[in-house]
């Protein structure tokens, strides 16, 4: 323990240096044999290591010299962060894979879930209800399978994905762009503290680190890597969360896109993994199937629980009163207002408000804030 303590010390105090990532700090290992030998090299040394120019190693020296790396191991011990090398055997297999694993990942929670089953549930910050509901409903399918949903904790999607997860009460891992001791968003900062006691929080990146733009796509390259697939609900052309999904592809994995309307700037990033190959995913049964990742309770594809919007609703077969059956013709998932409902309907403002009432109370229908309803998916969620 004390030689892997050691090791332990020096790749946190390296990961402290700026101009140092994973695929350098392999370079500095595969020469000095350890990293407290490549910590202790004169500048002179770092710049016979290949890709290392003069200005390089300078920038690199001048780092090292402001840190002390007994004093950060000192203050990441005390901090109650867990610290996982890619060289201890708990670390993740499908993440030891990718072209440049991180060498140190920081965690809080429960380290055993980067061992289980795990799949991305990633997308949009900005989103439709449709999509919400997609993401918590997929989410929570997911986990009563036993498979853990992974995703970066951003707003919208990321956010309603673990929270889908958590409240089915199963397991999630949220993937940070920043230290674990910074909430991004910082509006999560209760759902950070859920995840912490329920599932797991981690981060290649040291306490202190600020969320930058640049950080992101290293952050989904981890959430991807250690996912055996990524499903992306809801995501604009020009989102991250195709980043993922194109990180999935080069790491040799499964790539799945729910649909929307064509009409939704919100799901043109998905149509277009669509055209490209992605798997179309209506239920979590899609995903289970062609993973082959059938958790407890589970007996093949069948089992894997209702259809996502669009699909059969044994609640829909409940007896409909009069009209009740041409709102719901009027009545998809995306939030339609009362005037609107009243237009499309013609139904007397008296009456629909009857009938839209005990379409609610059957759980066909839910009301939204500023007198808005709309159809609900099955389950509830």
């Amino acid at each position: 323990m004390q030689k892997r303590d050691e090791r332990a010390k020096y790749i946190h105090a390296w990961n402290q240096v700026s101009e140092i990532g994973p695929r350098r700090l392999q370079k500095l290992l595969d020469i000095f044999g350890c990293p407290r030998r490549a910590w202790e090299a004169p500048e002179q040394e770092l710049r016979r290591v290949e890709g290392f120019s003069k200005n390089l190693a300078e920038k690199v020296h001048r780092q090292k010299q402001a840190q002390e790396p007994a004093k950060l191991w000192e203050e990441i011990r005390a901090s109650g962060v867990s610290l996982l090398l890619s060289s201890d055997a708990q670390y993740p297999p499908d993440l030891k894979q990718i072209y440049d694993p991180p060498a140190i990942l920081y965690g809080l929670g429960n380290l055993a879930l980067l061992r289980t089953p795990m799949v991305a549930v990633v997308g949009s910050r900005r989103h439709t209800h449709y999509g919400k509901q997609v993401a918590r409903r997929l989410a929570a399918e997911l986990v009563s399978r036993g498979i853990t949903v992974t995703s970066g904790m951003a707003r919208g999607i990321d956010t309603h994905a673990h929270e889908g997860a958590l409240e089915q009460g199963g397991k999630t891992i949220a993937v940070l762009g920043c230290g674990l001791d910074i909430c991004y968003p910082p509006e999560n900062r209760a759902l950070k503290q859920r995840i912490q006691e329920q599932g797991l929080v981690i981060s290649e990146f040291p306490p202190g680190t600020k969320p930058a733009p640049l950080n992101f796509p290293r952050r989904n390259r981890i959430i991807s890597g250690l996912s055996a697939g990524t499903v992306v609900v809801e995501a604009g052309v020009k989102s991250g969360a195709l980043i993922t999904a194109e990180f999935s592809l080069e790491q040799g994995r499964e790539v799945f896109a729910v649909p929307g309307s064509v009409e939704s700037p919100y799901s043109s990033g998905c149509h277009k993994l669509l055209k490209e190959g992605a798997k179309l995913v209506e239920s979590a049964a899609d995903i289970l199937e062609e993973l082959a990742l059938f958790g407890p309770g589970h007996h093949g594809p069948n089992g894997a629980g209702a259809a996502f919007p669009g699909g059969p609703s044994s609640r829909e077969t409940l007896p409909l009163e009069a009209g009740e059956a041409e709102l719901l013709e009027i009545l998809h998932y995306e939030p339609v207002s009362l005037e609107e409902l009243a237009g499309m309907s013609q139904v007397p403002l008296p009456g629909l408000n009857y009938l839209l009432l005990e379409m609610e109370m059957k759980g066909l229908i839910k009301q939204l804030p500023g007198k808005y309803f709309v159809r609900n998916t099955p389950g509830g969620v």
